[in-house]
């Protein structure tokens, strides 16, 4: 895997074990008496005052008139509360103040907000229509007591089309009604429900009662049943109904179907296999029940269900369709009678991070990426367009940075923001058809927030375990930091595969790692292999294997950043994290206890067999196996070395609360020393402000080895 520097990095010593470099054991391990850390604690209780309102003018929500040639937008002001409204003319970037009240109030009611503009991407799941009325308004396809009926709109009669459908939820049942576009063929699913099991909870504290209460919800968990859907087509004409060939449908539910545009009689569908390793586009004759494979993408990991994307074209019988096949997600154009590629759009050793939209009458498709710019950091993203040929590629976001584009109606203008972690935002006003810059309409001020002295987070990069691939993530330090001595660190840690979750824009939500890191830590947060947005063998190191967490990477990582800035500690490092998060900072004291010494993890899916379905079986694969039970927290518990805090929210619907209680009792089973904290009443969460509070003083007690304000006392 090969992936661009942004900046060269000391390489990472060896990837176990804490030894100190010279230059860290020249310093001296920060460790404050207990006045210095209340005086910390006191300063960041003050943090967020201290911080607010103080970046202005960083933002450009654009409002735009009729026309699509004027727009308006609003700033706040440093020295009040108020703000200042602006008109802007699209083609020059000229604007002028607007003071007049009513003036303001008539653009608010003209105006259309750039962010309502977006399009959303096409569904491939169908809504369910147990009354479904023709494209001709001659019919109504209705389900009557579990059985398809055809009704006349001109004089009502209702034919019956089916008899083996019951009346009940518990047997099969027709269900989900779709027309073809001629009127002539109505397709519907005989269905086999399944009731999915429930997840229990119990409400300990509920005002006004002297009893817990139990609750309850359906959950499908890894290896659960999914109802089945046959696919029937009914034709108009004769009343026939015919049975397609296709098997059934077991996982997800009814697909979208996509009729050819001067053959209606037939139609194409997709099919994910359960287990995600294997994805299909299926043509249906709809005359005869016909069916065959169009295309076939298999996997030998996974394929990234959501994250796929098809877009048909039935004019001219083709569809856009991004696939990793080549190592790298990218755009493919395939001819949908053959299921041939046609050509592939995009390549490179860059991912396509979205599809915005597509042009069918230029040919174009307007997308987002990551990584194909030299020498940036390859998840900033950028816009850009380029024809279904894979020629005349244009990049709308030419500057370094994260960015998100807002297009005007019409699309002749869009507003470009960008910015990094550490470089406050841009607002550019730029012209489509081109990309040629108008004016750039906003620079935000972050003039009052330096003068707090509060740093903004440091990106870093170093290499992974293979020694070539960049992992990159960022440092938030104190802002009062003494390079003289040695700090803990501690990671925030969310190792799961759907995303990738270093903050990369200013002002993102990395600020309660601040707080923590003002209390006397270096605090990171590490993309490590196994997360998503890079290349396919990055993601696939998930694969069956969610304990391994990116850790060898993330090890590196800290160690290379000790020997950029020696003032990190590498033999004082704990981790915190919550949901998948909670799993892997519970993970780094049971896996790699020689580096990790403390951790706190929140409401964890600490065993994948108990988390939701959904998630899990996307990267640990159907069906259920060993490799579940061997890489469960629970099954580990008793490898536990370290300071451990666990929390949970009793009313956690995401993931249950048992989750948590089995590495509690495994725990105690096994004479560990830990600690816990069930908070009543509390959903999915961190543990909300109490929950934090602990936890940092959790790592002021394990990692500074000082005492935490004595609150009982008013400390």
């Amino acid at each position: 895997m090969k992936h661009r520097l942004f900046w060269s990095v000391v390489t990472a010593c060896n990837l176990y074990g804490a030894a100190l470099s010279a230059q860290q054991l020249s310093r001296k391990p920060y460790l404050p008496d207990h006045a210095a850390v209340m005086e910390r604690y006191r300063k960041v209780q003050l943090l967020d005052s201290l911080t607010r309102r103080k970046v202005f003018r960083h933002n450009v929500e654009a409002g735009w008139l009729p026309g699509g040639e004027q727009f308006w937008y609003t700033v706040g002001n440093s020295k009040d509360t108020t703000k200042t409204y602006y008109l802007v003319q699209a083609a020059t970037g000229r604007k002028k103040e607007i003071k007049d009240t009513a003036a303001q109030n008539r653009l608010i009611a003209a105006g259309t907000p750039s962010s309502q503009v977006a399009q959303r991407g096409p569904s491939r799941w169908q809504d369910f229509e147990t009354d479904s009325v023709s494209p001709d308004k001659q019919w109504i396809a209705r389900i009557i007591n579990g059985n398809v009926y055809i009704q006349s709109t001109r004089d009502s009669a209702l034919t019956r089309l089916t008899t083996n459908g019951a009346d009940t939820a518990r047997a099969a049942r027709y269900e989900a009604l779709a027309w073809s576009p001629d009127s002539k063929y109505v397709v519907g699913y005989l269905t086999r429900p399944v009731t999915d099991s429930a997840a229990y909870y119990v409400l300990t504290d509920v005002a006004g009662t002297t009893r817990g209460q139990l609750r309850s919800h359906p959950y499908k968990q890894p290896g659960d049943p999914f109802p089945a859907y046959q696919m029937y087509i009914f034709s108009i004409a004769d009343k026939k109904v015919v049975r397609t060939d296709a098997e059934a449908l077991d996982f997800f539910g009814p697909p979208v179907l996509h009729w050819r545009h001067k053959a209606p009689r037939y139609f194409l569908y997709e099919k994910v296999d359960r287990g995600h390793q294997r994805f299909r586009v299926i043509e249906v004759d709809a005359l005869t029940g016909a069916t065959r494979t169009v295309l076939d993408e298999q996997a030998p990991t996974f394929i990234y269900e959501s994250h796929l994307y098809t877009h048909y074209l039935p004019e001219t019988n083709e569809m856009l369709w991004t696939s990793e096949i080549d190592g790298w997600r990218h755009i493919y154009l395939v001819n949908t009678l053959t299921g041939a590629v046609k050509n592939q759009v995009t390549r490179g050793e860059w991912v396509v991070r979205g599809i915005d939209s597509v042009d069918t009458a230029k040919r174009e498709v307007w997308f987002r990426a990551g990584g194909m710019e030299p020498g940036e950091d390859p998840y900033f993203i950028h816009y850009y367009r380029i024809g279904f040929d894979g020629q005349h590629l244009l990049k709308l976001t030419p500057a370094a940075g994260n960015h998100q584009v807002s297009f005007s109606p019409d699309r002749k203008y869009y507003i470009d923001k960008y910015s990094q972690v550490n470089v406050p935002p841009v607002n550019e006003l730029r012209r489509t058809a081109d990309a040629k810059l108008i004016t750039i309409a906003e620079r935000a001020d972050v003039s009052a927030w330096r003068s707090t002295g509060v740093p903004f987070p440091v990106p870093f990069h170093a290499k992974g375990r293979d020694g070539q691939t960049d992992i990159w993530g960022i440092m938030c330090r104190p802002s009062d930091y003494d390079s003289t001595r040695r700090y803990p660190i501690i990671e925030n840690i969310y190792a799961g595969p759907h995303d990738a979750f270093v903050p990369k824009s200013f002002m993102s939500y990395y600020t309660d790692m601040q707080r923590l890191a003002d209390l006397g830590f270096v605090v990171v947060q590490i993309d490590g292999m196994g997360t998503a947005n890079r290349s396919k063998a990055f993601h696939d190191v998930c694969w069956k294997n969610l304990s391994d967490a990116g850790f060898p990477d993330r090890i590196r990582w800290i160690k290379a950043l000790a020997e950029k800035y020696p003032f990190a500690d590498t033999t004082r490092v704990g981790l915190y994290g919550t949901s998948a998060g909670g799993q892997n900072a519970l993970g780094g004291l049971l896996f790699h206890p020689e580096f990790y010494k403390a951790a706190v993890a929140s409401c964890g899916c600490h065993d994948n067999r108990v988390d939701k379905q959904w998630w899990n079986e996307q990267w640990m694969g159907y069906p259920v196996g060993k490799h579940y039970e061997e890489q469960s927290n629970v099954t580990n518990a008793g490898k536990l070395k370290g300071d451990l805090l666990l929390m949970v929210g009793e009313a956690d619907t995401n993931v249950p609360p048992e989750s948590t209680y089995r590495v509690v009792n495994a725990l105690i089973k096994s004479n560990k020393t830990f600690e816990f904290l069930p908070i009543p009443g509390m959903g999915h969460s961190d543990g909300g402000p109490y929950g934090r509070t602990k936890r940092n003083d959790f790592f002021v007690r394990h990692l500074l080895k000082a005492t935490p304000p004595d609150r009982n006392n008013n400390e």
